[in-house]
């Protein structure tokens, strides 16, 4: 006796299974039990398979100017370089440092850029005077090296 297969379109993201878009050949009982009455999953019909094929396209589409939109960006990230006047100590040590939520702040301040902090990936923050250059994850596989000098008033 062999169990019977049936097609479903995953409507969500199923662990172990797929994707949400992702049409997979399951056991009747797996899907009739647990996926099409959760909500995981509907019946692969000839409609709901180009409903999804539409939506895949579109995700791929927005993807795409967005990825444009960020190298857009980065190219414009690249050209730039972020001036910060700090106080100074003994040995060129700043009074307090420059973090990536300043480097935001500086960024909207000079070029109207908003950039989430979180996606300035600064190590550790700059606490001497001198030149950096801090990489800047835009997009996913898009990124940026930004330049940062700091110099003491």
């Amino acid at each position: 006796m062999s169990a019977k297969k049936m097609k479903v379109l995953l409507v969500q993201d199923v662990e172990h299974l797929g994707k949400a878009g992702e049409i997979k050949d399951v056991s009747g009982g797996f899907g009739r039990n647990y996926l099409l009455p959760k909500g995981f999953a509907v019946l692969a019909t000839k409609s709901q398979i180009k409903q999804a094929e539409e939506r895949l396209a579109a995700q791929r589409r927005k993807a795409e100017a967005a990825r444009k939109d960020a190298e857009a960006l980065a190219a414009k990230l690249a050209e730039l370089t972020l001036t910060f006047v700090v106080k100074v100590g003994e040995q060129e040590r700043l009074y307090g440092s420059v973090t990536n939520a300043d480097i935001a702040a500086k960024l909207h301040e000079v070029a109207g850029i908003e950039i989430d902090r979180r996606k300035i990936a600064l190590e550790d923050p700059i606490k001497r005077t001198g030149e950096y250059e801090v990489p800047v994850e835009l997009a996913s596989g898009v990124s940026a090296t930004l330049k940062i000098v700091v110099v003491g008033e």
